[in-house]
């Protein structure tokens, strides 16, 4: 999963496939929230596509339940062949079932081939997302 998250110029900029400490200990605190769910799709046994879902209750929208779509991956040679859309499908399935209203994702702006692709799929591109960067 890591090594996918590496595998583009924005992740190979701020991953480190090799600590892999840093990474068990993030999928343990993820694992550990039943309202977060890492996915993988494998094929021959090997892990081809990830995505995390994170179910979020919430006051605005008269109260209503959201999830969010984070670190969407598909192996370079997986890419094109539908596996994305299984998982985005799959994800907003699973968010209707937990009774979310809202399913919502970001993308960095300068990726236009992820931008096209959740706009086929129905996303729409509708705010404009601001980020804080916290380092320790």
């Amino acid at each position: 999963m890591v090594a996918m998250l590496a595998d583009d110029p924005l992740g190979a900029a701020r991953e480190d496939p090799a600590d892999t400490q840093t990474y068990a200990a993030a999928y343990d605190r993820v694992a550990a929230d039943p309202a977060h769910r890492l996915v993988v799709a494998e094929r021959d046994g090997r892990v081809v596509g990830t995505l995390q879902l994170s179910v979020i209750p919430g006051l605005s929208r008269r109260g209503a339940t959201r999830s969010i779509i984070e670190g969407v991956r598909v192996a370079r040679d997986e890419r094109g062949h539908g596996l994305g859309t299984e998982l985005i499908n799959w994800a907003v399935e699973e968010s209707r079932r937990a009774g979310c209203s809202l399913v919502q994702l970001t993308s960095d702006a300068s990726r236009a081939d992820a931008r096209r692709f959740y706009e086929r799929l129905g996303f729409e591109a509708s705010h404009v997302g601001f980020k804080l960067p916290l380092h320790p």
